[in-house]
């Protein structure tokens, strides 16, 4: 559970309250940080001289470079977001030409095990790579930041394999479980890579702790995946069947460790002073609440599926699946930027006016990416189902209207994994959040489910997903006196309306789904664009940002639009 109330009275400043700057579940050994850091700081709440003294080369920059990095950083991540995507569709259909449908459901029952084992394996512990590497690296120690990194993988190794054993001596009576003797095997495959998907998910939090996501895309959504696809398809044309399936998804994660590790090695911002190893219990104060969020996470991606199951029919189940994966796209522009935006936070999180200014500038700009395709998607949701599906899954497009507002409502309040109050270093109240979200979820959707159908799943997640972001938003404020709201996400939004009105006259008046298709997107870009730049949606900050990481046309056309030039 997260701490009562603080007696000084909610919404206070940090030079209201000096000793309330850090986060909900730092208390322990806090006190050591604090004195280290009593010598440089004039007032509480301001930053060091020495934050202002950060080399590049150690991925960080001045204060006022933060936007430049959250820009460079999450583009980078949004092209390998893309990249992944692509490469995942190729693996899926790779493997059911040839393997049969039994094989391959054998395969996903297997991940799916391993992929619920591996929350607790990790114990969330890699997600305090990102939060105290940043910090570290921001006060010029090094020493700190390599040692943590180490201490984090060592207990992940510890753990996980530990959890590995375990799986591979009980992989038989989890088969039985299942009525599948052959899943077995499978497991006793991915019992070796439970301690491999651990040490990699360390390296993710690695590479967005000093703020290097390309090394993130080289070795996530590139060489992974690669690696993969072809040791699949050389398993699977030798004849090897479930074997290779998943001694392709072995080699793939291998392969790509070995090369993420010998990245993160050469790497010098971990270089410099002799390791300094954090205390324990900070690292398993922060880490354990978000392992346990991690299993919430993992349950509630499959809570609408059993309630749209148990009261409605099979093919139900389906037709809900795919409206849910066509909303779930929205959140990749948010995704893009929340590798680099906890890290941002995490190395400020005492200067409350740097924290307000990172937290609106990402909001604006996610919500500004998505408000266009989430017009787009809840218009044409209809249209795109029945083309791209059959005209059978049209009828999820309620259930795409629904989870778009939950999902723009949660990127709103700092994104569905809380990386804001992550940032922070609220990991106890990520936890409270996320067993709200689960229950409310249950509850909403077995009301709703059987009146509604899988509308009712729909706007029981998206009444889920606005409790939750309600109550993060809530908690923010509460604690630490910030919003994400401004006068220029108030311009965006405005932005929109009239994009949006203009995209529900061409779903209106065009009879051709195919031709809605194609124009639906340009007339709500297009629109979008022009009212954009009427309104002043573009601030001097985000041409400042764009010279720095977009090409000169661009930053170009930007200003014009800043200057109001034709």
């Amino acid at each position: 559970m997260s701490e009562p109330p603080r007696e000084d009275g909610a919404g206070a400043n940090d030079e209201e309250r000096p000793d309330d700057d850090r986060g909900d579940d730092e208390r322990p050994g806090d006190e050591r940080i604090d004195r280290e850091e009593s010598t440089d700081r004039d007032e509480p709440g301001r930053s060091r001289p020495a934050d202002r003294e950060r080399t590049a080369d150690r991925g960080d920059g001045p204060k006022e470079k933060s936007s430049e990095t959250m820009a460079e950083q999450g583009g980078i991540t949004f092209g390998g977001e893309l990249i992944k995507k692509a490469f995942g569709f190729l693996v899926v259909a790779l493997i059911t030409r040839l393997v049969s449908p039994g094989v391959y459901g054998l395969f996903v029952l297997a991940t799916s095990v391993l992929h619920l084992l591996q929350v607790f394996a990790s114990a969330g512990l890699h997600r305090a790579i990102d939060y105290y590497v940043p910090q570290y690296l921001a006060a010029n120690e090094p020493g700190k930041a390599r040692g943590v990194t180490l201490q984090v993988f060592g207990l992940l190794l510890l753990t996980s394999t530990t959890t590995g054993a375990l799986l591979y001596l009980g992989a038989d009576r989890l088969a039985a479980v299942f009525g599948e003797p052959a899943l077995a095997t499978a497991l006793r495959m991915l019992a070796v890579a439970l301690p491999l998907l651990a040490v990699f998910n360390g390296l993710m939090a690695s590479y967005a702790g000093i703020k290097r996501l390309k090394y993130r895309v080289y070795v996530r959504d590139v060489t992974r995946p690669t690696v993969r696809l072809l040791a699949t398809a050389a398993l699977l044309i030798a004849g090897y069947g479930l074997l290779g399936v998943v001694g392709g998804f072995v080699i793939g994660l291998a392969v790509a460790i070995v090369l993420g590790t010998v990245i993160l090695v050469r790497h010098d911002a971990l270089r410099g002073a002799s390791a300094s190893l954090t205390p324990l219990r900070e690292v398993l104060w922060y880490g354990v609440p978000l392992a346990l969020a991690g299993v919430i996470y993992v349950v509630m991606g499959q809570v609408d599926y059993f309630v749209v199951g148990y009261f409605l029919a099979s093919e139900d189940v389906g037709i809900y699946r795919v409206g849910y994966m066509l909303a779930a796209n929205l959140l990749v522009f948010f995704s893009s930027l929340a590798p680099v935006f906890k890290p941002l936070i995490a190395e400020e999180r005492r200067d409350g006016d740097a924290v307000a200014k990172r937290y609106r500038t990402a909001t604006r700009w996610a919500l500004g990416f998505s408000l266009p395709f989430a017009a787009i998607l809840v218009l044409g949701a209809e249209v795109y189902l029945s083309i791209v599906f059959t005209p059978q899954y049209a009828v999820a497009s309620g259930v795409v209207l629904a989870l778009v507002v939950g999902y723009l409502i949660s990127i709103t309040a700092g994104g569905p994994d809380g990386a804001l109050l992550q940032g922070l270093g609220y990991s106890r109240l990520v936890f409270v959040n996320s067993g709200l979200l689960l229950v409310a979820n249950v509850v909403f959707s077995v009301l709703l489910v059987p009146r509604y159908g899988i509308l009712g799943a729909g706007l029981g997640t998206m009444l889920a997903l606005s409790l939750s972001g309600a109550a993060a938003l809530t908690e923010v404020y509460y604690y630490r006196g910030i919003h994400p709201f401004s006068p220029a996400l108030g311009r965006v939004i405005a932005a929109w309306l009239p994009a949006l009105g203009a995209g529900w006259v061409v779903v209106t008046v065009v009879p051709d789904r195919f031709v809605v298709a194609v124009v639906l997107p340009v007339v709500v870009l297009g629109v979008y664009v022009v009212a954009g730049r009427a309104l002043g949606a573009v601030t001097p900050d985000d041409v400042r940002v764009a010279e720095a990481v977009a090409p000169a046309p661009v930053v170009a056309r930007l200003r014009r639009a800043v200057d109001g030039e034709p």
